[in-house]
């Protein structure tokens, strides 16, 4: 079985070392709750909980799967015990607001502890995960009656919450969807459609679960305009606010994926089940923006997590592999053969991950500190400032660390060889939990073409501007500095570019949309190893600093990792530059009957 150790160092060094998280925590409204003792308890404790309750029944769980039987469905052996205790220690409402029960600390402190969850049972940290995207958006968008029926218990996590938006025929294209809502009593309506793939849809651990469903109003306009919202409850609730008479809400079946057998991915059907509309009539799409944006972040955390916890096993496995000599000669005299960590190659690969793991960590932190101010801040210009960079990191957050998330859970079953090929070391697990998130909530080609196309290009550039100007200040304060020399005079140069390829698309694209599209998933990465360059170069400069204290190895680690970074993975910016200066031709000339060309279809 995989083990795993929480990283609490080096989340500690990006959050109290680069990023000053005390001072953070203490400006923001009831920051004193959020002190460095509390922080530190809750993150150890956190860390034991994912460690011990969470990764035993992760590779079990895995093994096997869900079960629906007489039209409910049973989550694997001790999924249900685990989610009681996750209730019971009070997680759920870590950072909801006191006023629906909630303990009030900032979304940042829940965002560590979703690290560990994705890291050590991702299949499981999806029933809650999604709990709490369904209680922001009834939060922003439900009526008081809403928030009073449903959200205190969805805080306290004794019910679960879940998204529904796709259909058979229709996955991104929301406009298409077919499920209808027709005015019934009172304020009510009835729901009637069935959704697919929806995560957590039915399941044991929880007494009722809340649905919150895209419809269609009888009279709503075509497209996505006519998109409206609706809270359906699996458990009508009752007078007492406990779960009543069943509502018409079923799973029809489970999807038999390659991954994340633990969770419950459903088909559900709805026949004329009761709901009630959130937010506006045909205004449903904004009001689900709001959970599917914590959802964003949320998968992106779910990357990161797996390339923290297939770069821990693949370091321990290739310190005690042992295989051939080193290239400049016996590295272990005494044993038959080197450790393969003493193989370039082997090194290669684990610092990949290393990278990625400690470069995604910084990344998800720092946008986090956006999201405290955003959730929590006054209104104001840093409040202003802090939404504009969440909006844009977002994409670059979810689509760029599952990416890369995917390409590092592959490198772990490389560096253990036959071995990560074979289901009992639990690799090619960690391979097929981390390929949905590359799909779900918006697949990278989707992410792409909301940070070009909407975020960056509908701004006319101003929200990139926003975030280039803080590198560009960054490098202008440390032009001078030797030991930052390796990082500076690259990253300044990259960031440049930056705004070059931006106009450059955008010149284009007044004359041909295709060169949106074209463009954008090269953007997307182009982006994603510019912005951990820059985060890679603070680390640095923290590091260069602190070499000469107590922990000197683990400053000089951060700083070789940093090199690596730059040396072996930023050069990649330069073939997704050439990618997107080369244009939507090569790929629109072609027909799609010529596609074909060569075999029958």
């Amino acid at each position: 079985m995989p083990s795993y150790q929480a990283p609490l160092r080096d989340m500690r060094f990006v959050t109290d070392e680069m990023f000053d998280y005390p001072r953070h925590y203490a400006s923001l409204p009831n920051g004193d709750d959020a002190s460095p003792d509390v922080v530190n308890a809750i993150l150890e404790e956190g860390a034991r909980f994912a460690r011990d309750v969470l990764l035993p029944i992760n590779q079990s769980g895995d093994e096997e799967g869900c079960l629906l039987e007489g039209g409910e469905v049973k989550a694997p052996k001790g999924f249900k015990e685990a989610y009681q205790q996750y209730v019971e220690g009070g997680w759920p409402s870590l950072a909801a607001d006191p006023e629906q029960g909630g303990q009030g600390l900032p979304p940042s402190l829940a965002m560590m502890l979703s690290e560990m969850i994705c890291a050590t049972n991702l299949a499981w940290g999806m029933y809650p995960g999604l709990s709490h995207g369904a209680a922001d958006a009834l939060r922003h968008h439900g009526t008081d009656e809403q928030k009073a029926t449903y959200l205190t218990k969805l805080v306290e996590g004794v019910w679960t919450g879940t998204m529904c938006l796709t259909e058979p025929h229709c996955g991104t294209d929301l406009g298409l969807i077919k499920t209808r809502a027709v005015p019934a009593d009172g304020n009510a309506y009835a729901i009637t459609g069935t959704k697919i793939f929806i995560s957590a849809g039915d399941h044991n651990l929880a007494e009722n679960i809340v649905h919150l469903v895209l419809a269609k109003l009888p009279d709503a306009p075509e497209g996505s305009k006519g998109i409206s919202l609706f809270v359906v409850p699996k458990f009508m609730p009752n007078a007492e606010g406990n779960p009543g008479e069943r509502n018409g809400v079923t799973c029809g079946s489970l999807e038999h994926k390659m991954g994340i057998h633990g969770n419950a991915t459903c088909v559900m059907n709805f026949d004329d089940a009761t709901g009630y509309l959130v937010g506006p009539p045909n205004k449903g799409l904004a009001c689900m923006f709001t959970m599917m944006n914590a959802a964003r972040l949320g998968v992106g955390i779910q990357g990161l997590g797996l390339i923290e916890a297939s770069f821990q096993n693949s370091l321990s496995y290739a310190r005690d592999r042992l295989q051939m000599r080193g290239l400049s000669g016996k590295q272990a005299p005494e044993k038959p053969a080197d450790p393969i960590i003493v193989h370039p190659d082997v090194r290669r690969m684990l610092l990949t991950q290393k990278a990625f793991a400690e470069g995604g960590r910084m990344l998800v932190l720092y946008t986090a500190q956006m999201l405290d101010v955003v959730e929590h801040g006054e209104p104001g210009e840093d409040r202003d400032h802090a939404e504009t960079l969440l909006g844009l990191l977002t994409p670059i957050v979810k689509a760029f660390l599952t990416e890369v998330g995917f390409e590092s859970t592959n490198e772990g079953v490389q560096i253990y060889g036959g071995h990560g090929f074979i289901k009992e070391w639990g690799m090619e697990q960690l391979v097929r939990d981390a390929r949905i998130t590359r799909l779900y909530e918006g697949t990278t080609g989707i992410q792409a073409l909301d940070l070009l196309g909407r975020k960056v290009l509908m701004s006319q550039g101003e929200s990139l501007k926003v975030f280039t100007k803080e590198i560009h200040k960054f490098c202008k304060a440390e032009a001078d500095n030797p030991v930052l020399k390796e990082f500076v005079e690259p990253l300044a140069k990259l960031n440049a570019e930056w705004g070059e390829l931006t106009m450059g698309v955008g010149m284009k694209a007044m004359q041909d949309r295709e060169e949106v599209g074209a463009a954008s998933v090269d953007y997307l990465m182009y982006s994603g190893y510019v912005t951990l360059a820059y985060l890679f170069a603070r680390a640095a400069k923290q590091a260069s600093v602190s070499l000469e204290g107590d922990d000197k190895a683990f400053y000089a680690a951060k700083l070789n990792t940093a090199r690596f970074y730059y040396q072996r993975l930023l050069p990649r910016t330069k073939a997704h530059a050439q990618m997107i200066q080369s244009g939507a031709g090569s790929l629109m000339a072609m027909s799609s009957e010529e596609f074909g060309l060569g075999f029958e279809i």
